[in-house]
């Protein structure tokens, strides 16, 4: 390669996005080269307004040469964005040696509509004297329009809506994203989607044109929650559409959603329901509903419907879309006679099927996750969601269907009413979910811990659909924040997840009391008084801190501040004293072993707990102050955690250190947030050991524990007893679901038992998140990939492998924001370690490497020496230290 080049463009970490209103964005980049050690010393960067020879006249920003190492996060800062315009940029950079790159491809990205009063649509819904707004059926909605005769340049479609919507435009599907707008805290935010439809207008002349809209209730006016809310956010479906198009000859025409279009709720989807599921009747099918010449002459008016336009918001995240499809593995006539598919994976999505039947045969699916003992299919864990889709066929030949509004957590699907002789072919289930970017991966000679790694990522693509839900199953499917503060460091790992949190975590801070507390769920559908439990309500903090560490994203700290801020001040306001919380609902640690008997909360008393997260989340404060440059806050806030500190040994460590809380959990809490050090902390962490051991190597963690537990044992002297509580495959155990057949990880350490029974119908998923926190042990420990707080988002890396981890070979690989990066080790026969690690370009990092006296460190080979430069060497204790450059190596300890 003749110099390096500048690769993978993005914009708020997406590639070409439409519809932006961050009004300056971030941009970046990666670098590709054959060389090592390759560092960026300076960057340029040009933007201009849809212009691709980047005519001088045209460009809205020219950066110049920047000297500066960053190619993450470099903020647009050009003239100022206009709504609805196509912006191309490209960048060139300068490496070590002073070599200018040439420039890279072109990236772009397009502007929303910036300002809510620019939009020109109505909002528009089916007059309420003629359809009644509370009816289960779809509400379909039309509108014609022509354009000027004029070749289209580019058409954008900007929609919303309240409830969910699917568009059309002349006939043709808009778009491939599901579930849209998604879900937010639509009284303050409600996202707007933009569409490219240049190429379904191109060539179209001054024809007749109609774009088509279904609606349904969805989050915003649909069934929420076990109890059965209704109506949460509204009363009224309602669509919002705006089609911008621009021609060659430089014009442009605006077609708005408006009084003109016409609804009707005579169409095939009968009822929709995120829990119900669907009911479609193919007979009902309006053939050409959104295209030119059809009748609509028994369809009826809409009207305006006043809402605000205040609350819009540009779409940051990425969308909802089929990811996978998955073939049947099997068919099983069940004990109890019933036929049922078997997709071989617990999945989170929908059902297509092709069918041949007579006219009004009525089919029916039923979704469930497992089979119960006797091999008969298992319901009773959905409580009172149904997961039920019924298709009514047309006839008169093949017939093909996939739900449209609702989605299921399933393996297994029980058919009825099929024609008797079933073909495999004819069924195929739909993986859905954000389509965020895989990132990661880690593998190891065990099979078990490859599955174990597998689950945890299906359990990821299962319940991370537009929000983190808890399961995606029963009749709930809610953001609880307990569950996603524990697993996203894991689910950073696994998928690119900053554009998914920062949505996320902006609605948890329209959530947030004025008193600065935070919901048990965001969206919060559970009411005011159900909010602020320790360790649930810390994801206001942990959440944006973790972003911040994984993709070095100073902004979310930024945004998130006030948020972060204002939870600290409102523990700060409870408890007897503001050192010490005490007071106040919280669910401890949830579902841990040691409950007592008919309790969900574990024994660890709660108030250790409420005080410890009290401690971690004012020092990540703290800490975040002094980032963002806020000194005097940073000064009290760290005097405030001090405090709490020893508020926390006043109150729970006798003078010798010992901890008032005789559970595991307790003594991790104590342990990973940093509140004992010298020798009390290795006594806690001796304590800790011995417990685990007391408990013949098995855990007796919920929620709250479970987490941290592997990795604090590794990091204080007792790796070789998180190795074996990994390992291990007796209940409780990670493996034990492994072994019982789970395919994603499941709620309860004993969901299915040892004799097959159940461990309750009342909660019991087996998709759900939480223990798959583990993950991040794997890889950052075993693995030993790691980023530095120092220089985060893997500008520079830690990578401390720990081969001593009972396996013979394991690797991890990461897709960062810079690149590609690989640690990876395996044992040899003659004793030695072989260890391969890759950095990406404008990276480096420390590799930590265990090491005995008289072993020799070769690398790519060539026997190492203590010296600086590049590939510096230096022995510290009973490890061997590396400092490196971008570029693969080889790296070999032993003999």
């Amino acid at each position: 390669m003749r110099s390096t080049k500048v690769t993978e463009l993005r914009c708020e970490y997406l590639q070409d996005p439409l519809g932006m209103t961050v009004r300056r964005p971030r941009l970046g980049w990666k670098l590709l080269t054959d060389r090592r050690n390759v560092l960026q010393t300076a960057y340029r960067i040009q933007v201009s307004a849809d212009d691709p020879s980047f005519a001088e006249d045209r460009l809205v920003w020219d950066s110049g040469k920047v000297e500066s190492d960053e190619s993450t996060h470099v903020p647009y800062a050009g003239e100022e964005l206009e709504s609805v315009t196509h912006y191309l940029y490209r960048v060139r950079i300068w490496d070590e040696r002073g070599e200018e790159s040439p420039w890279s491809e072109t990236a772009c990205w397009e502007t929303g509509l910036l300002d809510s009063g620019e939009w020109r649509a109505q909002w528009i819904t089916p007059t309420e004297k003629v359809i009644d707004p509370a009816a289960p059926e779809a509400f379909y909605l039309r509108g014609e329009f022509e354009t000027n005769g004029q070749k289209v340049s580019r058409a954008t479609l900007f929609a919303t809506a309240l409830g969910l919507y699917e568009l059309e435009l002349d006939g043709s599907r808009v778009g491939d994203s599901l579930f849209t707008p998604g879900w937010t805290r639509y009284d303050r935010r409600l996202q707007v989607q933009a569409y490219d439809v240049t190429q379904q207008l191109s060539g179209a002349g001054g024809e007749p044109h109609v774009l088509g809209a279904a609606l349904a209730d969805g989050w915003y006016k649909g069934r929420l929650g076990w109890e059965g809310r209704r109506d949460i956010y509204g009363d009224r479906r309602a669509l919002l559409l705006e089609l911008h198009i621009r021609y060659e000859d430089g014009t442009r025409q605006v077609i708005a959603s408006d009084e003109s279009w016409r609804a009707s709720a005579n169409g095939p989807i009968r009822m929709s329901g995120l829990y119900e599921g669907e009911t479609y009747d193919a007979s009902l099918e309006m053939p050409g509903w959104s295209g030119h010449g059809f009748d609509a002459a028994d369809w009826h008016p809409v009207s305006a419907l006043e809402h605000p336009m205040d609350t819009l918001v540009g779409e940051q995240s990425e969308q909802v879309q089929v990811t996978e499809k998955i073939a049947p593995v099997s068919l099983i006539v069940t004990p109890a006679g019933e036929t049922v598919l078997d997709l071989g994976q617990n999945m989170v999505g929908r059902m297509a099927f092709t069918v041949q039947a007579p006219a009004g045969t009525t089919l029916t699916l039923h979704h469930a996750e497992v089979l119960d003992r006797e091999g008969n299919f298992y319901t009773g864990n959905l409580r009172t969601a149904a997961q039920e889709v019924t298709y009514v066929c047309r006839g008169g030949g093949a017939e093909t269907y996939r739900p449209s509004f609702t989605f299921q957590g399933f393996r297994y699907v029980r058919l009825t009413g099929f024609p008797e002789a079933i073909n495999l072919h004819d069924f195929v289930g739909e993986v859905i979910h954000t389509n965020m970017r895989p990132t990661g991966s880690f593998e190891c000679s065990n099979p078990l811990i490859n599955r174990l790694q597998r689950n945890i990522v299906w359990g990821q693509r299962g319940n991370f659909l537009d929000i983190p839900t808890d399961c995606p199953q029963r009749d709930e499917r809610l953001g609880w924040t307990g569950d996603a503060q524990v697993f996203i460091r894991t689910s950073a790992f696994n998928y690119g997840v900053a554009p998914f949190f920062t949505k996320w975590l902006k609605d948890l801070a329209a959530e947030q009391l004025p008193s600065g507390g935070v919901p048990f769920v965001v969206p919060n559908i559970l009411g005011e008084g159900s909010h602020s439990s320790a360790a649930w309500g810390d994801a206001a903090v942990i959440c944006p801190w973790t972003i911040y560490l994984c993709y070095g994203d100073r902004r979310i700290l930024d945004e998130q501040y006030d948020s972060m801020t204002a939870w600290v001040e409102y523990i700060r306001a409870q408890g007897d004293d503001e050192l010490l919380w005490n007071t106040g609902f919280h669910f401890g640690d949830w579902l841990a072993l040691d409950a007592k008997e008919n309790s969900y909360i574990g024994a660890t008393p709660r108030d250790l707990i409420c005080t410890a997260f009290f401690a971690y989340s004012t020092s990540l404060v703290a800490k975040t102050a002094a980032i963002l440059g806020k000194e005097e806050d940073a000064r009290k806030y760290g005097e405030l955690h001090g405090r709490i500190v020893q508020a926390f040994a006043d109150e729970f460590l006798t003078p010798r250190g010992r901890l008032a809380g005789h559970t595991q959990t307790a003594h991790v809490l104590a342990l990973t947030f940093d509140l004992v050090e010298g020798e009390t902390k290795r006594r806690l962490a001796d304590t800790l050991a011995k417990y685990v051991r007391e408990q013949q190597m098995h855990l007796t963690t919920g929620f709250v524990g479970t987490p941290y537990l592997c990795q604090v044992l590794s990091e204080n002297g007792h790796h070789d007893v998180a190795v074996q509580l990994v390992l291990q495959e007796e209940y409780p155990s990670w493996l034990y679901s492994v072994n019982q057949g789970a395919t994603t990880i499941w709620e309860h350490w004993d969901g299915i038992k040892p004799d097959g029974s159940f461990w309750s119908d009342d909660m019991n998923s087996y998709n759900h998140y939480a223990y798959g926190a583990i993950g991040d042990w794997l890889y950052r420990t075993v693995a030993g990939l790691d980023t530095d707080e120092a220089a985060p988002g893997c500008k520079r890396i830690k990578l401390h492998p720990n081969p001593e981890s009972g396996l013979r070979h394991a690797r991890a690989q990461y897709d960062s924001l810079y690149g590609t990066i690989v640690s990876g080790w395996a044992k040899r026969e003659d004793g030695s370690v072989m260890y391969e690690f890759e950095l990406p370009p404008n990276t480096t990092a420390e590799v930590r490497l265990p090491y005995s006296s008289g072993q020799v460190v070769r690398i790519d080979e060539r026997e190492a020496s203590e010296a600086a430069g590049p590939e510096a060497v230096r022995m510290e204790g009973g490890s061997v230290i590396l400092e490196l450059g971008s570029g693969r190596y080889a790296v070999r300890v032993g003999v």
